[in-house]
C-alpha cells in the first residue's frame, strides 16, 4: 500500500497516455487520475489499522456477550477486477487498492478501448508489486471471455448494463459475487423555483467533463417550463464562460474514445426530433463532438431513451414536478444519479418518490467526486459499492465468531436432549418481550422510565446516571477541606 510513489514516477506517462487514448486535458487527469488514485492509497494505508481490526458484534443480548461475539474481517481470495475506458487509471486502480488492502490476491483486466493506459498500468503494477499475486492481463472479448472461465472470489465490473449480464450470468455458475458499477439514464430535475443560474452552470459542468463520457453525469434534464427559456440562456452563457473560443481547439476538452462511439452519439443525436439550441459541431476524424443542446419534445426521444455517455443534453420541458418525477420513474426507475434543483421541499420530494444509487441535491454529480463517499448502484445501474472504507469492505468477509468457555456447560444443558420441562427455561433465557400491544400502541412504564431517567437504553441510562452522580458529587463534595 506505500506504492503511492510508483504512480507519482509515472504521472507524465499517465498524462500523455489519457491524451492520447481520450483527448483528456492534463488538469482532468490530475483531479481525476492521478491525484485521486494517490490520495486513495494514503487514506487506505492511513486508515487500515484500524478497518482489520476485530469488531465487537452489536445488538448481543446479555445471556450470548460471555461467548465474545465479533466479527473479523477475512479477505475474499482471488478477485477479477475488470476496468473501463472513461476513467482508465481512476476505475483499475480505485477497486485494486480495495482489494490489496482487504488482502486479497487480483488480476486485472484493464480496458482495450484505452490501449496506451492499459500498457502504463501494467507496468507500474509489474513494477510495484509481486507478481505471485498480482497480475495484469490485457486484450479484448477473447481474453476477458477465457478471464471468466476460471474460478474467482469476487469479480469487480465497471461497464456496461449488457456486458454485466454475461459476467452475472458466469458468475452465477460458480456462486461467485459480483459488485457490478454500471451506468444510467440519470436524470436531472429543474423546478421553477431553482437559482436557475446556478443549475444551468453546475449541470453543464457535469455534461462537459472528460466530454460527457461520465456515468453519473445527467442523461438527461427535465426543466419546468415556466424557465425553459432562461435555462437555456444560462447554458449558453455559462458555456461562454467555461470556453470563451469554444471547445474545438483547446486542450482541456477531452475527444470521443474511439470511432464506433462517436458514430453512435451522432446517429442519437441524428435521429432526435429535438432541436438543436446550442453546439452540434462534430469531427469525425478527431472524435470531436461539442456539448450540445437539444430541446427535445417526448420522453421517447432517442436522446432520452438510451444513455448517451457523451456531451449531449437533452432538454424536456414539463409542466411540473409531479410530471417530471414521473417521467423519471418511467424512463428508468433505477439510474445510477439523480439531480433535483429546487426548494428544499421539492428536492426532499424528489428524493422520497424516486430510487437512485446516488443524488446530488442543487448539484451535478458531486456525490460521486467525494473520494471516501460509497459509490454504487441500485437494481439496473449496478449492485454492490467501494471507495473509502467501503473498497475495503467490498473485498472482505465479515466473518461471525464466538468462543465458548467450559464453564458455561451448566447454562446450555436447555439445548440437549431430553427437552421435557426444559421450554420454560430456555423462554426465561431467550424471549423478548414487546414494549407494544395488539395495535401497535407503545407501553409506558413509570417505573421503568424514572429508574432509566428516560433513556432508551441501558448506555444511555449509564451515561445520564453518571452525569448526575458527577454533579452531586461536584456539590456534594465526599472530603471537604478544613
Amino acid at each position: 500500500m506505500h506504492r503511492v510513489d510508483r504512480i507519482k514516477d509515472n504521472e507524465a506517462a499517465i498524462l500523455e497516455a489519457c491524451k492520447k487514448d481520450l483527448g483528456k486535458g492534463s488538469y482532468e487527469t490530475h483531479l481525476a487520475e492521478v491525484d485521486w488514485c494517490t490520495n486513495a492509497i494514503v487514506f487506505t494505508t492511513k486508515n487500515l489499522h484500524k478497518w482489520v481490526k476485530d469488531e465487537r458484534a452489536p445488538d448481543i443480548p446479555f445471556a450470548n456477550k460471555l461467548l465474545s461475539p465479533k466479527f473479523r474481517k477475512d479477505p475474499l481470495g482471488a478477485v477479477l477486477i475488470i476496468g473501463t475506458y472513461n476513467f482508465p487509471v481512476n476505475l483499475s486502480f480505485t477497486p485494486l487498492i480495495g482489494a490489496i488492502s482487504a488482502g486479497c490476491t487480483a488480476i486485472l483486466k484493464p480496458s482495450e478501448s484505452a490501449p496506451t493506459v492499459a500498457k502504463v498500468i501494467q507496468q507500474i503494477i509489474e513494477s510495484s508489486l509481486d507478481a505471485s499475486c498480482y497480475g495484469v492481463v490485457q486484450g479484448a472479448v477473447p481474453e476477458t471471455t477465457a478471464l471468466l472461465e476460471e474460478k474467482w472470489d469476487k469479480i469487480f465490473y465497471t461497464g456496461s448494463a449488457n456486458v454485466a449480464k454475461i459476467i452475472s450470468k458466469k458468475a452465477a455458475e460458480t456462486l461467485t459475487p459480483v459488485t457490478l458499477e454500471l451506468g444510467g439514464r440519470n436524470p436531472a430535475i429543474v423546478t421553477k423555483n431553482a437559482n436557475i443560474r446556478l443549475a444551468a452552470k453546475r449541470l453543464l459542468w457535469g455534461k462537459s467533463m472528460n466530454a460527457g463520457q461520465v456515468c453519473i453525469s445527467q442523461n438527461y434534464i427535465l426543466v419546468d417550463k415556466e424557465v425553459l427559456e432562461p435555462f437555456v440562456a444560462e447554458l449558453k452563457i455559462a458555456s461562454k464562460q467555461f470556453f470563451p473560443n469554444g471547445t474545438r481547439e483547446i486542450d482541456d476538452y477531452g475527444r470521443i474514445v474511439n470511432s464506433r462511439q462517436w458514430s453512435r452519439l451522432k446517429k442519437m443525436l441524428d435521429d432526435s426530433k429535438g432541436q438543436v439550441v446550442m453546439g452540434g459541431s462534430m469531427d469525425e476524424a478527431s472524435k470531436y463532438i461539442d456539448v450540445t443542446v437539444v430541446i427535445v419534445d417526448s420522453p421517447l426521444d432517442s436522446l432520452i431513451a438510451e444513455e448517451s455517455f457523451g456531451p449531449l443534453i437533452p432538454i424536456l420541458p414539463v409542466p411540473d414536478l409531479d410530471t417530471a418525477i414521473r417521467i423519471a420513474n418511467e424512463v428508468q426507475s433505477t439510474p445510477l444519479g439523480l439531480y433535483p434543483f429546487g426548494t428544499k421541499a421539492e428536492t426532499d420530494r424528489v428524493l422520497a418518490e424516486t430510487r437512485s444509487g446516488g443524488a446530488s441535491v442543487n448539484d451535478a454529480l458531486f456525490h460521486g467526486i467525494i473520494p471516501t463517499l460509497p459509490f454504487g448502484g441500485v437494481g439496473e445501474s449496478g449492485q454492490g459499492a467501494y471507495r473509502g472504507k467501503s473498497s475495503f469492505d467490498c473485498f472482505t468477509h465479515m466473518r461471525s465468531i464466538t468462543r465458548t468457555p467450559g464453564w458455561m456447560e451448566s447454562l446450555l444443558d436447555v439445548r440437549y436432549p431430553p427437552f421435557e420441562g426444559k421450554i420454560a427455561k430456555f423462554k426465561q433465557m431467550s424471549e423478548l418481550k414487546p414494549d407494544f400491544d395488539r395495535e401497535g400502541r407503545v407501553r409506558s412504564s413509570l417505573v421503568s422510565y424514572v429508574l432509566s431517567l428516560g433513556a432508551e437504553s441501558m448506555t444511555g441510562s449509564i451515561v445520564r446516571y453518571a452525569v448526575v452522580l458527577t454533579v452531586y458529587l461536584h456539590q456534594n463534595p465526599l472530603f471537604e477541606r478544613e
